[in-house]
């Protein structure tokens, strides 16, 4: 059976990935792809490296016929998903790659993201989207809310040692470097060659991150109490890639056997022998997450460290995984690309 998929928002650099993945899928079929500003142009001339494809114009929203569409991903920007999702008709499945179904609480939605939800309804119906732990949520769902790609990186670290409790919940502290293709595809004068190259800094620094409200959700869930993380993301001059080291007190062997039992059956995190720590040139345009653990030089504490694909693992990968589930396709299917390197 082939699968009839739109993707909404199809110019943005999820957008261009998705069409990359989809593209190598035996059961998937791209009829519609979106883009506002771009509509009427062809996906060859907004991305040359996927001239090769037989792919549809790029069109207005209004102009897909949504009745001929199995499953639509959602790559718009933030409070925009969250309108069109909701005029979508109800039969076709959804999968959102933006921030506004990834937060339960309304309240706690409108404190990170600064306004009040449009979709209140299908807010209390969206699956969160990280596969190994929401599996069989997904497998059932209509809309499925993608995570935050730092929210990830994080995740994969910690929600384990959380629910083993291996670690003490209240010295956690979580730094990040991710490429600035995580920052998306718009023009921002901090984003310019210029402002950007030679150099790396921290930003929403003191907890003002809104992937925050992920760890909050999460892990707080996990526990059965609130845990509140320390969280520092850095911006570096690299185009993709996430680099997350996590500090934290617990024994490191422990931890690595932890890590390791959690994700053994896991097809696409991998965790390295214990002492080993993992790169982002390792995981580089694939699906892949790698985790790494190594005692640190003071007793009973340990350092964890995650690498993945922001725009792959961290994003539409994880979606193509997502709705490999929902459509009742092997999860593996269209996401065995080898990482490319060097």
């Amino acid at each position: 059976m082939t699968h009839k998929i739109a993707i909404l928002g199809a110019s943005g650099y999820t957008g261009a990935e998705l069409v990359r993945l989809i593209a190598t899928h035996p059961n998937m079929d791209i009829v519609a792809l979106s883009a506002d500003r771009k509509a009427g142009m062809e996906m060859a001339a907004v991305f040359p490296h996927l001239r090769h494809l037989d792919l549809p114009t790029l069109c207005k929203i209004d102009e897909i016929d949504f009745d001929a569409v199995d499953l639509c991903f959602c790559a718009l920007p933030h409070a925009t998903s969250q309108k069109v999702i909701k005029a979508l008709p109800g039969n076709v499945k959804v999968i959102d790659l933006s921030a506004d179904f990834r937060i339960r609480d309304p309240e706690e939605y409108a404190k990170w993201y600064g306004g009040e939800h449009d979709a209140i309804e299908l807010q209390k119906e969206a699956v969160y989207g990280l596969t190994e732990f929401y599996r069989d949520e997904i497998k059932n769902a209509r809309l499925v809310a993608g995570t935050g790609c730092n929210a990830a990186t994080g995740q994969y670290i910690l929600r384990p040692l959380i629910s083993a409790g291996v670690i003490d919940f209240d010295h956690i502290i979580l730094d990040l470097k991710c490429g600035v293709s995580g920052a998306g595809r718009s023009l921002k004068e901090n984003l310019l060659h210029a402002e950007l190259s030679e150099g790396y800094h921290a930003y929403a620094i003191g907890g003002t991150h809104r992937h925050l409200g992920e760890f909050d959700q999460e892990f707080s869930l996990l526990a059965g109490r609130d845990v509140r993380i320390q969280f520092t993301p850095h911006l570096v001059p690299a185009n993709r890639g996430i680099l997350a080291t996590a500090y934290v007190h617990g024994d490191a062997q422990a931890v690595h056997d932890t890590l390791a039992a959690a994700y053994a059956d896991e097809p696409f995190v991998e965790v390295l022998p214990l002492g080993e720590a993992p790169s982002t040139k390792h995981v580089r345009a694939s699906n892949f997450c790698h985790l790494g653990v190594v005692a640190d030089r003071i007793e009973g504490r340990a350092i964890v460290v995650a690498a993945l694909d922001n725009l792959t693992k961290g994003s539409s990968g994880q979606a193509l995984q997502n709705a490999n589930l929902m459509l009742g396709e092997e999860e593996t299917t269209g996401l065995m690309l080898a990482p490319v390197f060097p």
